[in-house]
């Protein structure tokens, strides 16, 4: 596996100015030394992304498109690679963080096949009115350690398509897959128009602070959100928040206990539980409780939690151990308030491994319910009526996701509707399609990810507004 990584600053590989350690978190061993940034470094590569842009920015769609798909298609070509590493920084199963990587690489596509064409406003009596878009400049991305290689995508391909240039910093925890990219991206982009910085959380403030930066796209946790958006607004710069969730799913009455269970674990125990859009808690009628109960138990005692890197393993460990601990404390505190019914129990190994944990007979007010666990545990709620369920459903400062569950779809539609949050399923749970708009309600986030959305937060509108001038004076 690659261990020499380099930083990308004006189409340039070069070292930082110290490293670090990355661990993998099957193992709590360094497996990897990644470069450090600093001020200057950063300074430089800001600089570098202003001086990229005009030229950039005077591309066609098409010429800045064909940049990205060849882009992609280098990713492609070492989706292997790209996965491994993955599976060695972050600790999902090797299936799953090939699935990101592929996933990746259609979401650049997606991004390089969209256009946004001016849009005529009004055409009547001489009277013509259009809007156009043009791109922002230098724009930020700082991305976090669940998804660093697909929520990166999410940023680069709007961002570049719309003729921005981009300077990245990925979290510290697992900085390798997005440096390899950069060491693609070299190769490719025209120096500048995409440069990478790592460092151990102390450039944030400099690059939401920065003069020469435009936009900041952050995603992760909304306490950080809070400081990027208070930091943006110094010098009034666009910004793009994807924060955290404590999403909810209704299972109906309608629908057999055994395929609620089979769904609603898998939308909760995906990466962990490490997805902000994760099923965070699940609310079932009081009929069907028990049996639902016995079913996701079941589930959660048959996976197989291991190294990601072996065959057969199902669920990773939790990323970092400063995450690992705040999970095990919120199932030690949910051990006094209700029933473990699977899980709960930490292994005696190496590695930050937390089993599928299932808690029964919750109440409201427990922080298992009430915060964000980002692990995989999950809290089963009973209730009786189905406005009394909606409520509880909306009593969170977070709106991210959710999900309704009922074999009468239409029925489950007017359910969905009632439910505050940016994107609510039926009958199905982490659909997101870089085609298709994603965004938060409340403290889940601000603007859109994905889609035309998405993309026109990269852009500054502006109006024309034109009538014909008389030949003679009036």
């Amino acid at each position: 596996m690659k261990t020499d990584f380099k930083l990308l600053v004006n189409g340039k590989l070069i070292d930082g100015v110290s490293t670090f350690d990355v661990i993998n978190p099957a193992t709590e061993e360094a497996f990897a030394q990644c470069p450090r940034a600093d001020e200057a470094l950063l300074n430089q590569a800001v600089a570098a992304a202003k001086a990229a842009f005009p030229a950039w920015s005077a591309l066609t769609a098409d010429e800045r498109g064909a940049y990205i798909n060849r882009l992609a298609d280098a990713i492609e070509a070492r989706i292997d690679e790209f996965a491994r590493l993955l599976t060695a920084e972050q600790g999902k199963p090797l299936d799953q963080a090939t699935y990101e990587i592929g996933g990746s690489i259609y979401t650049l596509r997606a991004f390089a096949a969209m256009r946004l064409p001016d849009q005529t406003l009004r055409d009547e009596n001489g009277n013509t009115v259009i809007e156009h878009r043009t791109p922002l400049g230098v724009c930020a991305s700082i991305t976090p350690w669940n998804f660093p290689v697909i929520l990166l995508a999410n940023k680069i391909g709007p961002c570049l398509i719309a003729g921005n240039t981009m300077v990245s910093k990925p979290a510290p925890t697992t900085p390798l897959t997005t440096l390899l990219l950069g060491e693609v991206a070299a190769g490719i982009l025209p120096p500048g128009v995409f440069n990478v910085v790592c460092d151990q959380n102390e450039l944030g403030p400099l690059i939401t602070g920065h003069p020469d930066i435009a936009k900041v796209a952050f995603t992760g946790s909304t306490a950080t959100g809070k400081k990027v958006m208070a930091s943006a607004a110094e010098g009034i710069k666009r910004v793009t928040l994807e924060l955290g969730g404590n999403d909810a799913a209704i299972v109906l009455d309608d629908v057999p206990a055994k395929i609620a269970a089979q769904k609603v674990y898998a939308g909760a125990m995906a990466n962990a539980g490490q997805i902000c859009v994760a099923i965070k808690r699940a609310y079932v009628p009081e009929a069907m409780y028990d049996e639902f109960c016995t079913e996701i138990a079941g589930l959660a005692e048959a996976a197989v939690v291991d190294d990601g890197s072996k065959q057969g393993s199902t669920i990773g460990p939790i990323q970092n151990r400063m995450q690992y601990e705040k999970v095990r404390d919120l199932i030690e505190d949910a051990k006094t308030r209700g029933r473990v019914i699977a899980g709960g129990e930490m292994p005696d190994r190496k590695g930050y491994f937390i089993p599928p944990t299932v808690v029964a007979d919750l109440d409201e007010d427990a922080p298992l319910v009430r915060e964000e666990q980002f692990g995989p545990v999950l809290p089963v709620l009973k209730y009786a009526d189905i406005d009394d369920v909606i409520a509880r459903a909306n009593d969170s400062p977070y709106g991210l996701g959710g999900t309704v569950w009922g074999m009468d779809q239409q029925r489950a539609l007017d359910v969905a509707r009632r439910i505050d949050a940016g994107t609510v399923w039926v009958n199905q749970h982490l659909a997101i399609d870089p085609n298709i708009p994603f965004r938060g309600s409340k403290q889940s986030g601000l603007g859109s990810e994905h889609g035309l959305a998405g993309l026109m937060e990269y852009t500054q509108a502006h109006v024309i507004n034109a009538v014909p001038l008389a030949a003679e004076p009036a």
